[in-house]
């Protein structure tokens, strides 16, 4: 998948399951709701180097012509079975309407057997060149293509890397050696090359846990290096792409799990809403909610009063009292948690939380009256947040009676509280996002409950509130042609794929 941003409009282009034949087309004008528009391009005509499958892609100006647009692609071919991997171009001036190039005007390109992987006799027995990126820095005048590549050398499964071109003239690309070479992952799939604070980072997508990774470096050539965590987002999330937007950048990416459809087990990718990348402390990327959400707020209203909360289980070891302009909840034995007054959907909510002493703390969100629902675990201790569902099975057979799943972990950085900790959670239709003093740690997809309470829990743990804010949130309704969202719950179709070998 790919995304940018053309005046006032996000352009969303996408692979389509099961058979990328096409690369579909969808406009935003919130980067939440989506509305299918013309496909851009489908598989050449046989015989042609792309006449089997089209995978991930990448679209951006042309800097040789003002008012064009390239869109790099990768391509696979029948007659070799889908076995060798090439980069095309296709060319717009609208975006909209896309013709690609033909063979012979200079692509696709093909990857050579200098530094990389070139031949199926190699490797893994296929050749890996797909998932391209263009770089442009007008200040510096570099330009470079990125790809999904693999080094000659090391052992199989360790030799993922970002290969990298120079455009030295107009559709003339000259390779050189790897941008980075980690030595250690099989592939780095989907890459992104930006420069924010005089720092070049360089994002990726690694198969073996599903996360997207991150690293920088000082100099365009490198070294890249990491920081003592790169994970910039947690598991589940994959093929991220940066899309500008003025001065901000954003990252798109989908969620991927596991779905039942028509009895069957099938692996689902849906769209998020986006993220904000800022630097952070020492240059570390921090990811920040997106500010769309703004747009979308209706009926707000604050918790400021002790006597708006409703414990959920009685549990008689529990205390709510006011203190000084805090609200402090106690539960000295076992849990309890306190919920504000309502039942939500689609929310946001803002507070500012101080654990007082030792035990344990958190969220229940969208519970029942029975607390069947979402479990948000904080260890302010460790700087540890954890997401899990958790409730009773509908058909209970013996000891599985009960829904436990944790869903997503993730750390945060650590800061000395002071006067708390700022936390924010949205839930906005399947998407559940939690952020902790402005930094987004958890960001999962889930169907399991839709609407409940929503409250704090402390388990043997005094907690002090301030700050409650709940918003409700809007779920804009996309076109009946919708890709597959988060944002929108219902019968819709697949729509997101996962670059790379099928």
């Amino acid at each position: 998948m790919d995304v940018l941003y053309h005046e006032g409009l996000y352009h969303l282009f996408h692979l389509v399951l099961p058979n990328h034949d096409f690369i579909a087309h969808a406009v935003s004008s919130d980067g939440m709701s989506w509305r299918r528009v013309k496909n851009a391009l489908f598989v050449g005509d046989p015989g042609s180097w792309d006449d089997d499958m089209l995978w991930t892609m990448h679209v951006s100006p042309d800097p040789a012509k003002p008012g064009g647009w390239r869109m790099f692609y990768t391509g696979l071919s029948r007659s070799e079975f889908g076995r060798v991997q090439r980069v095309g171009v296709a060319r717009s001036d609208d975006l909209y309407n896309w013709t690609r190039c033909e063979e012979g005007e200079g692509y696709p390109l093909e990857i050579p057997g200098d530094w990389y992987e070139s031949t199926v006799d190699e490797g893994r027995k296929w050749v890996s060149f797909r998932d391209p990126f263009y770089y442009h820095d007008p200040e510096t005048g570099e330009r470079m293509l990125l790809a999904s590549a693999r080094v000659k050398q090391g052992p199989v499964v360790r030799r993922g890397c970002v290969g990298m071109a120079r455009e030295v003239a107009p559709d003339r690309f000259e390779f050189g050696p790897p941008l980075y070479m980690p030595g250690i992952y099989d592939d780095v799939e989907v890459p992104n090359l930006f420069r924010l604070n005089d720092r070049y980072y360089l994002i990726g997508s690694i198969r073996e846990d599903t996360k997207i990774h991150y690293w920088y470096a000082d100099d365009i050539a490198g070294p890249f290096m990491n920081f003592t965590d790169n994970v910039l987002l947690p598991e589940g999330n994959y093929a991220g792409r940066i899309c500008k937007v003025g001065d901000r950048i954003l990252i798109f990416n989908f969620f991927q799990r596991t779905e039942i459809l028509y009895g069957r087990e099938i692996v689902a990718r849906l769209l998020p809403p986006p993220k904000e990348l800022v630097p952070g402390r020492d240059g570390r990327l921090i990811l920040k909610s997106f500010g769309g959400y703004d747009a979308i707020v209706k009926n707000p209203f604050e918790v400021t009063n002790a006597a708006e909360f409703t414990p959920l289980l009685g549990n008689p070891a529990a205390r709510i009292t006011p203190v000084d302009n805090w609200v402090q909840i106690s539960c000295l034995s076992g849990f309890e948690a306190f919920l504000i007054p309502g039942e939500h959907q689609d929310f946001r909510l803002r507070a500012r939380m101080r654990l007082k002493g030792a035990g344990k703390c958190g969220l229940v969100l969208r519970a029942s009256e029975e607390g069947d629902g979402y479990f948000l675990s904080l260890d302010l201790e460790k700087g540890y947040a954890q997401l899990r569902r958790w409730g009773a099975n509908p058909r209970p057979e013996f000891e599985h009676a009960f829904l436990y799943e944790t869903l997503q972990g993730g750390n945060f950085l650590w800061h000395e509280p002071g006067d708390g900790l700022d936390i924010e959670v949205v839930a906005h239709g399947t998407y559940i996002e939690f952020s902790i003093n402005g930094q987004v740690t958890l960001c999962v997809v889930d169907d399991t409950y839709g609407e409940g309470h929503v409250g704090f829990y402390t388990e043997s743990a005094t907690v002090q509130l301030d700050r409650i804010t709940m918003d409700w949130l809007d779920r804009p309704i996309s076109e009946e042609e919708a890709v597959y969202t988060a944002t929108r719950t219902g019968d819709m179709p697949l729509g997101l794929d996962m670059p790379g070998p099928a």
